[in-house]
Formats: C-alpha cells, sequence, structure tokens
C-alpha cells in the first residue's frame, strides 16, 4: 500500500512539474530563442527523473522504486533525434548517483541508459510507422514498462523470485497506468501547443494580411493621385495644345483669306510678306504634330533608332545655323564650345541626336530674355562593372529663369510641366523634355539636369560613343 501512494505522489509530482513548464513556455519563455528553448526542454526532462527518484519509494540496500523511465517515454514521444533520447536516458542514470555511490545507483544507471536506448529506438519506429499517434503511444508505454521490469528482475539487488512474485504485480500495472495518465497529458499539452501555434500563425498572417492591404490602399491612392494628376495635366495639355494648334492654323487661314481678297491692290513685297508668314506658321504646326506623334510612338515602342557613323564635328555646325538668327532676334550670346580632344566620329541615329539638342536649345531660348545660352561638347570616361565607358557630353547652358528643385523630376513627364501659366507665357506643349528624355534611352545615354530657380539651367546629354 505504501508503494501504492508513494508512486502516486511521483505522478503527482510530475504533473505538477509538466503544468508548471507548461506555464514557463507559455509565458516565461516567449522571447527566449528556439535552440534555448530545446536546451531547458532537455535539461527539465532530466531533472524531472531526478525529482522522481527524490521522491521515491526507498526500501533497505539504497533501492528506489520510482516513476524516472516516464521523462523517457515523454522524450520519445516529443523529440525528432533518437540522439537526444539517449543523452536524457544517460543523464537521468548519472543523477542517481546523487543518492549515493552504491551497487543499486549503478544498476540504476544501468537501467536508465539501457531504457533511453530502448526509447530512442521506439521513436525511430513511430516516425516511421504509419499507425495513429495512440496506438504508438500506448505500444512504447506497454514496451518500456516491461523493459524496466526486466532489467530489474535480472540485475536487480533484489532476488528474482521476490522481486517477480511480490513487487512485479504491484508495480508493472501501476507503471502502466500512471505512464497512461501521462501520456494523456502530454497528449493534451501536445494539442494545445498546436493549437497555440495556429492561433499564433493566424495572427501573423493576418497581421501581414493587413499590412498587404494597408500598402495596398497606400498604392491605390498614390494611384488615384497620380490618375488624378494625370487627368489634369492631360486637361491643360489639351487645352494649351488647342491654342498652340489654332494660333498658326488662324495665321494661314486669315492670311490666305487676305491675300485671296486683295489680290489687286497688294504689292509684290505684301505678297513675300505674307507668303513667308504663312510659311513659318506651316512650319510651327509642322513641328507641333511632329512632337505628338514622337511622343505616341515612343509609348508604343514603335521608333525606329538608325546607329550609323555620325560626324561630331557636323553637329555645331547645324546647330549654329539654325539658332544664330533666334539669339540675334532675343538679343541673346550663343556661344558653341568644343573641349578637346573630342571623337571625330561616334555611333547613333543623327536625326535623333539633333532632334534632341534643338529641344534643349529651343528651351533655353525660350526661357532665357538676357544672357546666353552656351553649348558645350566634352568627353567624360566613366569606370562600371563592364569596363571603362567613354560619354560624350553635350552640356546646353542658359540664364533663364531656371527650375525649382522640387520641379526637377516632374518636367521630364509627358503632359506634366513645371507650371502652367509658364507654358500659357511662353507657348509649347510641354512635350519636348519627355520626348528628348525618351530618345536619350532609346540612344543607349540620358540626360541629367542641374538648375536653380531664378539661375538658369544646364541640361546635360549622355550618349555612349560607342
Amino acid at each position: 500500500m505504501e508503494l501504492v501512494k508513494n508512486f502516486l505522489m511521483n505522478a503527482g509530482m510530475m504533473i505538477t512539474l509538466a503544468y508548471l513548464a507548461n506555464l514557463l513556455y507559455k509565458y516565461g519563455l516567449t522571447r527566449v530563442s528556439p535552440r534555448l528553448k530545446y536546451t531547458l526542454s532537455i535539461v527539465l526532462l532530466i531533472f524531472a527523473g531526478w525529482l522522481s527518484s527524490f521522491f521515491g519509494f526507498r526500501l533497505p540496500e539504497h533501492l528506489i522504486f520510482d516513476l524516472r523511465f516516464v521523462p523517457l517515454i515523454v522524450a520519445a514521444m516529443v523529440y525528432s533525434r533518437p540522439s537526444i533520447i539517449i543523452v536524457i536516458g544517460i543523464g537521468i542514470g548519472l543523477l542517481r548517483f546523487t543518492f549515493g555511490m552504491t551497487e543499486a545507483a549503478f544498476i540504476g544507471f544501468i537501467n536508465a541508459t539501457t531504457i533511453g536506448v530502448v526509447c530512442a529506438l521506439m521513436n525511430v519506429w513511430m516516425r516511421r510507422s504509419q499507425a495513429r499517434l495512440a496506438v504508438k503511444g500506448t505500444v512504447t508505454v506497454l514496451v518500456v514498462n516491461v523493459v524496466n521490469m526486466l532489467i530489474l528482475a535480472v540485475i536487480g539487488i533484489l532476488p528474482f523470485k521476490v522481486y517477480v512474485t511480490e513487487i512485479v504485480p504491484f508495480m508493472l500495472p501501476i507503471c502502466i497506468f500512471l505512464s497512461m495518465v501521462m501520456m494523456l497529458l502530454l497528449r493534451e499539452f501536445h494539442l494545445e501547443q498546436q493549437r497555440r501555434l495556429q492561433i499564433e500563425h493566424a495572427n501573423r498572417l493576418l497581421s501581414r494580411q493587413t499590412e498587404e492591404l494597408q500598402q495596398a490602399h497606400h498604392v491605390l491612392e498614390e494611384r488615384a493621385h497620380q490618375l488624378l494628376l494625370s487627368s489634369q495635366y492631360k486637361s491643360e495639355f489639351l487645352a494649351n495644345m488647342s491654342h498652340e494648334l489654332r494660333t498658326p492654323l488662324n495665321s494661314i487661314i486669315n492670311l490666305a483669306q487676305i491675300m485671296s481678297e486683295q489680290d489687286e491692290e497688294r504689292t509684290p513685297g505684301e505678297t513675300k510678306l505674307y507668303g513667308n508668314m504663312i510659311y513659318r506658321s506651316g512650319l510651327d504646326l509642322l513641328e507641333l504634330i511632329n512632337d505628338v506623334l514622337d511622343l505616341s510612338k515612343v509609348e508604343a515602342g514603335k521608333l525606329e533608332i538608325v546607329q550609323e557613323e555620325v560626324n561630331v564635328s557636323e553637329i555645331p555646325e547645324l546647330l549654329q545655323m539654325h539658332f544664330e538668327m533666334t539669339a540675334a532676334r532675343k538679343d541673346l550670346q550663343f556661344h558653341i564650345v568644343q573641349e578637346q580632344p573630342l571623337p571625330e566620329i561616334m555611333i547613333s541615329d543623327s536625326q535623333r541626336l539633333q532632334q534632341i539638342l534643338r529641344n534643349l536649345l529651343a528651351n533655353a531660348f525660350k526661357f532665357t530674355r538676357e544672357g546666353s545660352v552656351t553649348l558645350c561638347i566634352r568627353v567624360e570616361e566613366e569606370q562600371t562593372d563592364e569596363g571603362l565607358l567613354s560619354w560624350i557630353i553635350f552640356d546646353v547652358t542658359d540664364t533663364g529663369i531656371g527650375i525649382a528643385d522640387a520641379k526637377h523630376q516632374l518636367i521630364f513627364e509627358a503632359f506634366q510641366q513645371a507650371d502652367g501659366s509658364i507654358t500659357r507665357q511662353y507657348g509649347g506643349t510641354g512635350l519636348g523634355l519627355s520626348i528628348s528624355r525618351d530618345l536619350a534611352h532609346l540612344l543607349g545615354g540620358h540626360l541629367r539636369l542641374q538648375s536653380e530657380e531664378g539661375r538658369g539651367s544646364t541640361f546635360s546629354l549622355y550618349l555612349p560613343i560607342r
């Protein structure tokens, strides 16, 4: 009867220890690393085996009957590495010597180590078996209890007959029953851990989905804002475009009407003047239409680039002839600087290169009331991951109104200008820089801007020499 009471106390102690360990795991070790949790669980099982011996049923000759093998059953059900279970068995066996270096302690060490090996083998079987968890647990409990009784019957201090006839009939059923109770508690603990992990996973998933929804909401808001701005800028563009188209069209129509109505009274000088005005209005109209067509071709990816040899020395001569009258009419100085050495030939699209430079120079003259416009051609080398890259750079510098820092990126976007009032004041569609930027990319280069409001601007076209 005393043995039964002692075993029940052993089981109660282990249940209490398991409950405390569960509380500690849930509330005390929430921020501890998984590796440390794993190590602490091993130490806890070894301590549970020692605690079982501490409260075990003691007989003469330092004999202790207890449930120290129960932590090994738990280890067989929990861990995935058989070597860890053997380490726990050896640890429980070594702690048996804390109650004295006796023959009984040595037998206890052999018993715990052997059961550790048996539990490791049962762990391998459980991981390979397709049976239900309840079946695996029942078989493991029965095997471990039978092996424990056989070891104590064969090498124990008590005589074989006495142990088998007087101890085993009471001890074996009690050990199996208490082991099954511990397995049920372990199963409940395992189910609770699974539920907790599922809740944590669901919370993390909901948190991630909430963040993704917030990000998507921000993206949608940003896109809605961009669409609103795009709609606004397109409306401004259409208003400006209609004005720009009407101006040369009205000039052509009015002048043509005047020429048809006053044919007899008109002098040859007036005819030539009206013809020149019609010609210039037609050129302006053609330039506007070409800008729109170029933009649509670039956006559709259908603008063809012809790579050919371009004579670098011809570029400043053509631009000088094109803009010297503009400079004279606005009373501005126009300088072209060529920093030597410059290559004689570069590989690019001559037509699109000149189109970019004309756009940049036209803007420079448009937004400059006094001072000068300068075109500087130079070469710069840059070390990249692919090797040494040589750029030919065309700097267009003016002393005009300049551009605020906040508008540096904005002015390169289609349908978006630094200020709609500036477009209305100075004229134009505002597509030149957008087209120039896209053409520069198609030629393998890029545009850079340096500008301060009220202090002029420098647009730099970078193109690879080859």
